[in-house]
């Protein structure tokens, strides 16, 4: 007989956040991953100084770091039917058109919108001339969600898609999405910034604390280490 409790742990699932900005202030539309990627590729590129190219040489650049590192994320998705066909009652548009409601969700992430990127917000703004507070010229601020302690503002930089199984009516119903982000750094978003950048630029400082309170902890575990290291 079910007592209630679970040993279980409770599972997070990494997800888009795209931050739009509509009529009422922010508003974020939330992708979630269907299935967490079981691995997860990373790259941090330093910053390299120019080198001189006079033939004179120059002076070293030293330790000199005034940017942060690059960094880069490579993640691959699958997406399956399955579990919504199992109960079509709750999951209408997967039981017609298969994974592409998803799919489309993500692949939107690519492109610019108008203000508030909603049908009401469109006619609202064509009824009063508004001008749209995202040009169409750019993208809506994306954050990638990866657990409490990573949220960070990114642009996404490939997309390729494998659509590896089709509905009678050549829906997909099973895909596999290739995503490649860039991180962006305050740095990418220079005054004056918008609410959403602010949101960005608060989360990638918000991860970075995290980091640094993670090395702490990881530097402080081996200072035994350390000593055992010395000369002594």
């Amino acid at each position: 007989m079910p007592t209630g409790y679970s040993k279980s742990p409770l599972l997070l699932k990494g997800a888009f956040l795209q931050i739009k900005e509509g009529l009422l202030g922010l508003s974020p539309g939330i992708v979630p991953f269907q299935y967490n990627p079981e691995t997860l590729g990373r790259k941090l590129t330093p910053w390299q100084p120019e080198q001189p190219d006079d033939g004179e040489g120059g002076q070293s650049a030293g330790q000199a770091q005034p940017y942060d590192p690059e960094e880069t994320v490579d993640l691959t998705l699958i997406l399956d039917v399955s579990d919504a066909w199992e109960d079509p009652a709750n999951h209408p548009v997967a039981a017609v058109s298969g994974v592409a409601g998803r799919l489309a969700a993500l692949e939107l992430l690519l492109y610019p919108v108008s203000e508030g990127g909603g049908l009401l917000s469109d006619a609202f703004s064509t009824l009063t001339g508004a001008v749209d507070a995202v040009p169409r010229s750019e993208v809506p601020v994306v954050l990638f969600s990866w657990g409490p302690g990573r949220i960070l503002p990114v642009r996404l930089t490939s997309f390729a898609v494998e659509e590896q199984a089709f509905s009678p009516t050549l829906y997909p119903i099973r895909a596999q999405v290739t995503v490649g982000l860039k991180v962006l750094t305050d740095a990418a978003f220079p005054d004056p910034r918008t609410p959403a950048e602010e949101l960005a630029v608060s989360a990638y400082k918000y991860t970075h604390k995290q980091r640094d309170l993670l090395a702490a902890a990881g530097t402080t575990n081996s200072l035994d280490a350390l000593v055992s290291l010395l000369p002594v």
